[in-house]
């Protein structure tokens, strides 16, 4: 079968606008709310707002995905998360933007993002098979657009709120929405259809089709043990970038300028790994390659800054880390797609991703209070503990160390996925 390129190279370029206009948002909206209220526990409680429908309707709407195809539900959510965006500066401008009403509409955009997000990551396997490219290769080229486009977003949001303000910026948010809408339209033209039902089967509602889709999930050893493992690891790193590296910024005089340096380097660096892991990566032993990532992007960061390091040892560090963690997202995603069946996709990744975020909100909360109760070093330092635990405890599940292998999958689930939207 003749390769199209046209649906990848247009569906990287759809998360690199959603990627930007992600990054334009998450500082844009707090700034608004800070500016406009002057208060952080409504600025925490918008976040809250937009976090909480993000994750249940990932968590809820993977039948919704399988039902009427992934495509239709991602085209959708852009277009109408383009309207809802939009609506929150219009309504400022208007006079008409209570804090209630922000609330709503701060809610309904990651309601949004959810099963938007979830569509486009439901169509990396598909779009991979009609590339004819590895999942490895596809999972790292779209690591490396989100780190790059998130970077760039930044840096695109500093200068906007502070040349046109935070209300006018998200103008530019709910136009990344629309652009991304038509690329992936126009690039994804007769993909991501729903999988048709196996003939003789009875029809199910919705409900049986979201536990079909928890019991797969649920009796897969090696998805079980990623999801938990993620979920916990993305909970430290919240609290390393929201509470504790920013400590460590101000407690060691290195200054908010270093932090936000410290970052870019990371991000860049793992831009890189990603780079290197897309190129190769599909010729590296998984496991392995798995493990000595994990060793070296997880723990030495925390116990660099612990040790009342050098800043120049502590960017080392950091840079090291960075690239080895652009290799893990390639390897996990391809982990986790290719164990999944076709007709399971939508429901299953939906679920994946949702149990993978279900403990971020509680990342800066734990980082504070660790900080408060023990000091910044202890804190560090189990928090390292904790990554380093949590990242090699999967390799003890037998089956995990049957990654490199894919294993066998129905014929049915020769289709769809993109990982991670805005």
């Amino acid at each position: 079968m003749a390769t199209r390129r046209a649906p990848l190279v247009g569906a990287l370029v759809a998360e690199g606008m959603s990627f930007v206009g992600t990054r334009v948002s998450m500082i844009a909206i707090p700034w608004f709310v800070l500016s406009t209220t002057g208060s952080a526990a409504q600025t925490g409680l918008v976040a809250a707002a937009e976090i909480a429908p993000l994750v249940v309707l990932k968590a809820l709407g993977g039948p919704l995905l399988d039902r009427v195809g992934p495509r239709r539900v991602t085209l959708t959510c852009d277009l109408l998360s383009s309207i809802v965006v939009a609506a929150i500066p219009l309504l400022h401008h208007l006079g008409l933007l209570s804090f209630p009403v922000l609330l709503v509409l701060v809610a309904l955009a990651g309601a949004l993002r959810g099963p938007g997000d979830a569509g486009k990551s439901a169509m990396s396997p598909e779009i991979a098979r009609v590339g004819g490219w590895s999942l490895e290769r596809v999972t790292g080229l779209a690591s490396a657009v989100e780190r790059t486009s998130s970077m760039a977003g930044a840096a695109l949001a500093g200068l906007l709120v502070a040349s046109i303000g935070a209300a006018n910026a998200l103008y530019v948010d709910a136009a990344t929405f629309l652009v991304s809408f038509v690329v992936f339209a126009v690039a994804t033209t007769g993909l991501g259809r729903p999988v048709p039902p196996e003939e003789g089967t009875d029809a199910t509602s919705y409900a049986t089709e979201l536990r079909q889709g928890w019991d797969f999930l649920r009796t897969e050893p090696v998805l079980v043990a990623v999801c938990v493992m993620v979920a916990v690891t993305n909970l430290v790193d919240q609290a390393w970038s929201a509470v504790l590296a920013p400590v460590w910024a101000k407690d060691s005089g290195a200054g908010v300028a270093v932090l936000g340096t410290l970052f870019a380097v990371m991000s860049g660096a793992s831009v890189l790994g990603a780079l290197v892991a897309a190129r190769w990566g599909e010729t590296l032993p998984r496991f392995r390659t798995y493990v000595l990532a994990f060793l070296v992007a997880g723990a030495p960061r925390f116990v660099v800054m612990a040790l009342d390091s050098p800043v120049w040892a502590v960017f080392v560090v950091i840079a090291v880390a960075g690239v080895a963690s652009g290799f893990l997202n390639p390897i996990l995603g391809a982990v986790i797609l290719e164990r999944i069946p076709a007709p399971l996709m939508g429901r299953v990744s939906s679920l994946n991703t949702a149990i993978c975020w279900s403990l971020m909100p509680l990342g800066g909360i734990l980082g504070g209070l660790a900080v408060a109760g023990l000091g910044l070093s202890p804190a560090l330092l189990v928090a390292g503990a904790v990554y380093l635990v949590t990242t090699m405890a999967p390799a003890r599940v037998p089956s995990f160390r049957a990654m490199d292998r894919p294993p066998a999958v129905p014929e049915a689930a020769s289709a769809p996925d993109l990982s991670g939207s805005r």
